[in-house]
């Protein structure tokens, strides 16, 4: 498993335990986890929330009065270290 699917992992098991659906969606150059927040979420499910998504690259909430409040997260998979980084025409 690379780094980012455990990131990835370890964010949507702590959205899971403090209540939350997430939803995992893979992209080839990054993973998204996205969860709809309820009004009624506590302070404190707000402090894990925001704890679990801090490891992420990228995270945000986006809220609008006729879709809810969505949370997402997003992280860059990670890039291979080896193989051809110059590309196929790469010539030294």
């Amino acid at each position: 498993m690379s780094a980012s699917e455990v990131i990835t992992a370890a964010i949507a098991a702590r959205l899971s335990a403090a209540g939350l659906r997430p939803r995992v969606e893979e992209d080839t150059q990054f993973t998204t986890v996205e969860a709809e927040v309820p009004d009624t979420l506590s302070a404190d499910s707000w402090r894990e929330v925001l704890d679990a998504v801090a490891d992420a690259d990228r995270f945000g909430l986006v809220a609008t009065s006729l879709n809810g409040r969505t949370l997402w997260a997003v992280v860059r998979k990670t890039v291979p270290t080896t193989g051809d980084v110059g590309g196929p025409g790469y010539q030294r």
